[in-house]
């Protein structure tokens, strides 16, 4: 839980030239102009006098914003300058974080480099996230095991007349953020044969024994025949048939000098470990990818982490809705009707639409049990998030205005993208899921009718009727990855939606 491939610093550490080092400079071409700094950014693009700085700047001025960004190699490729693009509309980061991945990562994969990040105030989070996104990933099992570089970020923030660096509250912070990214991402590319529920329990018990002094943190788990017994009959179910068995981990935090108007937040991630789909198989090109079906509770797992050692004067919970959806002699059939655990029933016509059941427990538990002011749940939850949002926006379903718009905001500021599918349950809920024999179907019959929406007012149904506090769903089933790795989404927007992260 403690592993990262790249640390922020205040200074650069070490002495040495960049024939030892490399160097890469990154940010928009205004501010890579400012000419002060060279003068600030001296001990990284030029420890040993390798370049003065009238010819670092001369060297800058030919720059022009391009849409795909800009590389710059100087000095023989020992001193890089990315140029980001500043073009953009309402629904994206200004930023351009999405760029940076595809410009930076091929510059990081060999040798020991000092990233330099110049921008303002307003784009540290986002391009710090997309420079950790392009740092060399935490899991590889590889047999040819090449020692991985040593990465220092320093983050220097236009100020007008002058760059400051970031101060060391930042820097802790960031750091925060970045061990985040990478445990998040570290959780979901790392296969199922090594993060079963087991080792998801076993990385949730790490978070929780971290050492923690802004507060206290505690953790329960609920799990195998103990969650039938307690009527958790979407989770128990979908993870039944597997060698396995389902668990809900519940991780609180409990602020020190916590005000008493403090509210109360439950994020709560799905955790399918692995989805075959059950006896609704998927097929042999569908199902690939699937060890990734637990982004979700990766990023409510990490989020927690992060959230309790940087602090928040609120209380968190963080529940994670673990289990694997296989085949066995028992699993769940079509046609099986289960009780769940808000007292609905549902008649199952897709063992595949298993995500919502495990979900639907775990908001209903949230909302019974704390009695929280808002219900965030994140999910790798349908294909149909991409059809209807698209690979870089995830869909948010919200029952409050102000919380959508903060989030959708949250995202742009960060560059974790998110935007807002149709809510509207009185329209959706009655018949995409009408069953003649139970309260509801689990999956919807009518696939040309809002499907991201439907999936996600299906895990609302199941809150109890009493609950009036705010409710969140995110659908990050595409973000969740890219070429074929994990991206660490979703921990940067839920940071600074709840302003854990400033």
């Amino acid at each position: 839980s403690c592993q990262v491939s790249a640390m922020f610093v205040q200074a650069v550490a070490g002495t040495g030239s960049l024939e030892e080092r490399a160097c890469v400079v990154m940010g928009a071409a205004a501010d890579l102009q400012g000419p002060s700094l060279f003068q600030a950014a001296q001990a990284a693009v030029s420890p040993a006098s390798e370049i003065d700085g009238a010819s670092f700047s001369n060297a800058l001025q030919g720059l022009e914003t391009s849409e795909a960004g800009e590389v710059l190699p100087l000095i023989g490729k020992k001193l890089t300058v990315i140029s980001l693009p500043t073009k953009h509309t309402r629904c994206n980061c200004p930023a351009r974080p999405d760029k940076v991945p595809a410009l930076l990562k091929p510059l990081l994969a060999r040798k020991d480099t000092v990233v330099v990040i110049a921008c303002p105030q307003e784009h540290v989070i986002a391009l710090s996230a997309a420079a950790i996104r392009s740092c060399p990933p935490l899991f590889d099992m590889k047999s040819s095991q090449r020692k991985k570089p040593v990465i220092q970020i320093l983050v220097l923030i236009n100020k007008g007349p002058a760059f400051e660096a970031a101060s060391g509250e930042v820097v802790r912070h960031l750091n925060e953020l970045a061990r985040a990214i990478q445990l998040a991402a570290r959780l979901v590319d790392t296969p199922t044969n090594y993060m079963h529920t087991d080792a998801m329990i076993d990385e949730a018990k790490q978070v929780a024994a971290l050492e923690c002094k802004t507060g206290k943190v505690s953790m329960e788990i609920i799990r195998d025949k103990e969650l039938q017994e307690k009527g958790f009959g979407g989770l128990w179910n979908v993870g039944k048939a597997a060698e396995r068995g389902p668990a809900l981990v519940i991780l609180s935090y409990t602020p020190n000098d916590m005000p008493k108007d403090a509210q109360t937040i439950c994020w709560v991630g799905k955790g399918i470990v692995y989805d075959t789909g059950g006896l609704s198989i998927k097929g042999k090109t569908a199902m690939p990818s699937m060890k990734r079906d637990m982004g979700g509770s990766a990023a409510v797992l990490a989020s927690f982490s992060a959230a309790t050692q940087i602090g928040c004067k609120f209380k968190l919970v963080a529940l994670l809705c673990l289990a694997e959806n296989s085949v066995d002699s028992v699993s769940m059939r079509p046609d099986d009707i289960i009780t769940m655990l808000s007292g609905k029933t549902v008649e199952v016509n897709n063992t595949d639409a298993e995500g919502r059941l495990v979900l639907a427990d775990g908001v209903n538990f949230a909302a019974s049990k704390f009695n929280p002011d808002v219900i965030l749940d994140m999910a790798t939850l349908t294909g149909a998030q991409c059809i209807a949002t698209g690979k870089k926006h995830a869909a948010v379903l919200c029952n409050n205005t102000d919380s959508e718009k903060k989030i959708v905001q949250a995202g742009i500021t960060t560059g974790d993208l998110v935007f807002p599918v149709v809510y509207c349950p009185e329209l959706f809920m009655e018949q995409a899921f009408r069953s003649e024999v139970a309260d509801m179907k689990n999956s919807a019959d009518d696939r040309n009718n809002a499907l991201a929406s439907c999936a996600g007012h299906f895990i609302e149904a199941h809150l109890p009727e009493t609950y009036r506090g705010v409710w969140i769903h995110i659908d990050m089933a595409k973000q969740v990855e890219e070429n074929q790795r994990a991206t660490g989404w979703g921990v940067s927007v839920l940071l600074k939606c709840f302003d854990i992260l400033n």
